[in-house]
């Protein structure tokens, strides 16, 4: 019987930090108001990654992975012309697989595929420019990608998690005076939208889209190459957009009786 019960107590207590994160995101059963905050701000980038693909396949294994390093001795050497900030350079580890293709529904072995992924950061847009356009990009070196960021963006993401909850605060004071009832305590905020039955997803509030279709996608990036092309346009048409930072706060207040 103690042997049953201590099973029961552990059980239960192997479900208390279940329930405690259920709790957590969920809504009071007494009178409250549900609001959420939003901090957001358009910052310029002043960080630049660069990610470079290499890939070689030959029926040599070691003919295909040095001609991979080769080729990644060269990209380096740009990296490093450009001065690409420190400790931002990256290089994976060495990827050897078997290729092969399909022919009338046969597999056929066509060798060994080697491919390695480089990629750094750079300080200004010029240093990148300066990259795609001593990059020769074929089947085998490819740009896979450019990602621009901001050196400051958790001090900016921190000042605008403040903003979010203090838009909570007054959001719920005015609400409350609206409806002639009486603020009562806080009862949860988080980063996340409880749990409800509303419909609401996180960061969808008041964001409705006009005639109900959703807005087009964005018009591809100036920055990628695609497979196999090479385009000296490329290092001159690359700008540099804002970056849009946002942080959606949400909070429980409840109702004073």
């Amino acid at each position: 019987m103690r042997r049953i019960a201590a099973l029961i107590v552990s059980a239960c207590l192997l479900l208390a930090p279940m329930v405690a994160a259920a709790q957590v995101n969920s809504l009071p059963s007494q009178p409250h108001l549900l609001v959420r905050g939003k901090g957001e701000r358009e910052v310029l980038p002043d960080r630049f990654r660069i990610s470079v693909e290499l890939e070689q396949k030959d029926a040599s294994p070691e003919t295909a992975r040095s001609r991979v390093q080769a080729d990644a001795a060269t990209v380096l050497a740009l990296f490093k012309a450009q001065h690409a900030l420190p400790d931002t350079v990256e290089a994976s580890s060495l990827s050897i697989a078997p290729s092969s293709r399909y022919v009338d529904g046969r597999e056929v072995f066509e060798g060994t595929r080697v491919s390695r992924t480089l990629a750094a950061t750079f300080g200004r847009l010029e240093q990148v420019r300066a990259v795609l356009g001593g990059l020769k990009t074929s089947e085998h070196v490819r740009v896979s990608g450019i990602q621009p960021s901001y050196s400051d963006e958790v001090r900016v993401r921190g000042e605008l998690k403040r903003q979010a909850a203090e838009q909570t605060r007054v959001t719920a004071r005015n609400l409350a005076d609206a409806y002639g009832v009486r603020l009562g305590g806080l009862y949860t905020i988080s980063e996340v939208a409880p749990n409800f039955a509303y419909g609401i997803q996180a960061g969808s509030w008041g964001e409705s889209r006009r005639g109900g279709f959703a807005p087009a996608p964005p018009a591809p990036a100036a920055n990628v190459l695609e497979k196999g092309e090479a385009r000296p346009s490329d290092a001159e048409s690359l700008e540099a957009g804002s970056i849009t930072l946002t942080e959606y706060v949400y909070a429980v207040f409840l109702i004073a009786p």
